[in-house]
């Protein structure tokens, strides 16, 4: 569809460059573009960013906050996350890692492989807690290993939700002049999360 529909072409190729600029103020401007489809325009906005990794997720979470609140944006960007994690997982599963590296790139597929030999099980709870580990190629990751489905969208809602929820509180109150204190904010909260999740799994090897 995208090789032959030319209006379509054209639209994806406007989001990914709309997405690529981390600019919050164009996301929102581009989504509220569609008038009543925004939300919808919004919910594939953040599936289109999970298939072709690694496009920024959280400026998408941001937008959503400053358009429709903290509680409904956090709503949409959960569930659009979601979808987009589902739809990585099930590419890479009957796809397989060829064309898993070429959505992604093989460089990062190792180092996901290498993180999900690290961490095992609580893999995708770290994987989706922290904002500087892409959300994406874990999805695409996880798929290529032995992992059941319902264990991976688990974590995934699980470790997805405080992190929807804390980046859309944030968001709803972004202005330019408060960009340096979010980003301090972000960063505490995935050190601290870190920290718990890293001796959680400390006290469950010395059991």
């Amino acid at each position: 569809m995208y090789l032959f529909i030319p209006p379509l072409r054209q639209g994806i190729n406007k989001s990914i460059d709309v997405l690529k600029n981390i600019d919050v103020v164009s996301v929102k401007n581009y989504i509220l573009s569609f008038g009543v489809l925004a939300p919808i325009i919004s919910f594939f906005l953040m599936i289109l960013q999970s298939i072709i990794a690694p496009l920024p997720a959280f400026i998408i979470t941001f937008a959503n906050a400053g358009l429709f609140g903290w509680i409904k944006g956090a709503i949409l960007s959960w569930s659009s996350a979601m979808a987009g994690a589902a739809l990585c997982f099930y590419i890479a599963r009957f796809l397989g890692r060829d064309i898993v590296e070429k959505l992604t790139s093989k460089t990062s597929i190792k180092k996901a492989d290498e993180f999900f030999k690290n961490y095992g099980k609580y893999a995708i709870l770290i994987a989706r807690l922290l904002p500087f580990i892409s959300f994406d190629i874990v999805s695409y990751a996880a798929g290529l290993t032995s992992m059941g489905f319902w264990p991976f969208f688990i974590a995934t809602g699980l470790g997805q939700l405080p992190a929807a929820i804390v980046y859309s509180y944030i968001g709803e109150m972004l202005t330019g002049t408060v960009k340096t204190l979010v980003i301090g904010l972000l960063l505490l909260f995935a050190v601290t999360t870190l920290a718990v999740l890293l001796k959680k799994m400390w006290n469950d090897k010395n059991k």
